[in-house]
C-alpha cells in the first residue's frame, strides 16, 4: 500500500531506520442517535473508511517521539514516560499522552518508550471523531506494542476516559465504540444504558450517504456542548423529584414524556429532554426500517431527526441548517440531518449515486451564496474498525 510505505519512508527520515508496525482507525458517522448517548438512550453509527494511520516502533528508552504529518510545523514532539501530564503546548500529542497514561492507571506497565508517526484523512474539526480515531488508534498500537491483555472493550471505554478525566469534557462512549467495534458495511445499534449493541448490515441499494462539511471548525470544548447535557440532567432530575422513576430519559417513551413533561417546569429544558427522547425512538425506528431495506422511511427519520435537533436542541446554526435544507431539496434525496456534537462539523445525506453530481453542484451553490464560503462533500463507505495492518 502506497500510503504505508510512504509514512514508513517519512518514519525514517524522522527516528531512523527501524522495523516498524502499522495500524489503522477510522472516523465514525452517526447515522442518528444525535446527544442521546449520554441521555442514556441508543445510537446508530458506523465506522468509515477515513481515518488516522500509525507508524510505530519501541524505543530502548523511557522516550516517546511523536510525529503528525498533519501538523508538520509543530516537529518531532517529545514526552517523557514518567511525565504524562495535560500540555497544551502539546496538542494532538495530548491524545496520545492520555491514552497511556489511563492504561498506566489501570495497571498496565511500559518498559519503554516509542516512536510514533501518524497521519489522518479525517477533515480536522469535522466533526466525524478525529480525536477518538487517534485514542483508538493509539490504544490498539500500544496493545500490539507492549502484549497487552486488554480487550476491546476496555480500550473503547479507556478513550472515552481521555476525554472525560483527561480533557474534561463530559463526551458519551459513541464514537469510541464505533470506532472499536466497526465492521464493514455494518451499523452498529448500540444501547449505552446497558451497552448492548447489534450489528446491523446496510444495504442502500442505489443510494449512497454522502458527508457535507461545513468547513466550520467545531472545537468541542468550545462548544456548549457540556451545557446541553446539564441541562438535560437536570431535567431528569426534576422528572425523578416529581416521581418518576427513571434512571435516563432514554428510559422513556414519546407518550411517557409527553405525559410527564410539565413536571420539568421549564421550557428551554422540556426541549432539551425532549429531543433526548424522541430522537432515542426514532434511532429505534431507524435500524426497523433500514433494516427491512425501507430507504424512504429511514430518509424521514434523517429529516425529523435534524428538525429536532434545530428546534429543541438548537446545536445546529446557518451553516448546518443552510447545508440540510439545501440538500432536502434536491432531486434524488431522502432524507439529511447534521451529524456530531453539531455548531459546525458536518452534515449527511441519503442520495441517489446517480444524482450525486448534481447535487453537490448545486449545494456547494447555495451554500456559498448564503454563508459566504465554500462546504466539502465526501462520499461515505462504511469500513472495519480499529486495525493492525498486515502486509
Amino acid at each position: 500500500m502506497k500510503r504505508i510505505k510512504d509514512l514508513n519512508t517519512t518514519f525514517a527520515e524522522k527516528f531512523g531506520p527501524k522495523t516498524t508496525q502499522q495500524f489503522f482507525a477510522p472516523g465514525r458517522i452517526n447515522l442518528i442517535g444525535e446527544h442521546t448517548d449520554y441521555n442514556g438512550g441508543h445510537v446508530f453509527p458506523a465506522s468509515i473508511t477515513y481515518g488516522t494511520y500509525g507508524v510505530a516502533a519501541k524505543r530502548n528508552d523511557a522516550k516517546i517521539f511523536l510525529y503528525s504529518m498533519n501538523f508538520s510545523t509543530e516537529g518531532v514532539i517529545q514526552v517523557d514516560m514518567d511525565h504524562l501530564e495535560y500540555n497544551p503546548n502539546h496538542g494532538w500529542a495530548n491524545y496520545v499522552k492520555g491514552m497511556i497514561k489511563k492504561l498506566q492507571e489501570q495497571g498496565y506497565y511500559f518498559e519503554n518508550g516509542f516512536d510514533l508517526l501518524v497521519q489522518g484523512n479525517i477533515p480536522n474539526g469535522a466533526g466525524l471523531s478525529s480525536s477518538a480515531s487517534l485514542e483508538l488508534l493509539v490504544g490498539v498500537m500500544l496493545a500490539d506494542l507492549y502484549q497487552l491483555e486488554v480487550n476491546r472493550l476496555d480500550l473503547v471505554e479507556t478513550g472515552q476516559k481521555v476525554e472525560n478525566e483527561y480533557f474534561g469534557l463530559h463526551t458519551g462512549i459513541m464514537d469510541q465504540f464505533a470506532i472499536g467495534f466497526g465492521k464493514a458495511d455494518e451499523a452498529i445499534l448500540l444501547d449505552v444504558n446497558t451497552m448492548k449493541y447489534e450489528m446491523v448490515h446496510v444495504e442502500l441499494g442505489e443510494y449512497a450517504i454522502v458527508i457535507m462539511n461545513t468547513n466550520k471548525r467545531r472545537e468541542l470544548s468550545d462548544s456548549k456542548y457540556n451545557e446541553r447535557r446539564s441541562e438535560c440532567e437536570e431535567a431528569l432530575h426534576r422528572l425523578q423529584n416529581g416521581g418518576v422513576e427513571i434512571d435516563s430519559l432514554g428510559q422513556l417513551s414519546n407518550s411517557e414524556f409527553d405525559k410527564y413533561q410539565d413536571l420539568i417546569g421549564d421550557e428551554i429544558l422540556i426541549k432539551r429532554a425532549r429531543h433526548a427522547v424522541y430522537e432515542n425512538q426514532r434511532t429505534i425506528d431507524a435500524k426497523r426500517e433500514l433494516s427491512a431495506g425501507n430507504l424512504a422511511a429511514f430518509g424521514k427519520l434523517l429529516d425529523a431527526s435534524h428538525a429536532s435537533l434545530r428546534d429543541d436542541y438548537e446545536v445546529t446554526g446557518l451553516e448546518l441548517d443552510t447545508l440540510v435544507s439545501s440538500a432536502q431539496g434536491q432531486q434524488g434525496v431522502l432524507g439529511a440531518r447534521m451529524t456530531g456534537a453539531g455548531f459546525g462539523g458536518c452534515a449527511i445525506a441519503l442520495v441517489k449515486e446517480s444524482a450525486i453530481t448534481n447535487f453537490e453542484n448545486n449545494v456547494y451553490d447555495d451554500y456559498l451564496k448564503i454563508v459566504g464560503y465554500t462546504p466539502e462533500f465526501y462520499v461515505a463507505h462504511i469500513g472495519d474498525g480499529a486495525i493492525k495492518l498486515t502486509y
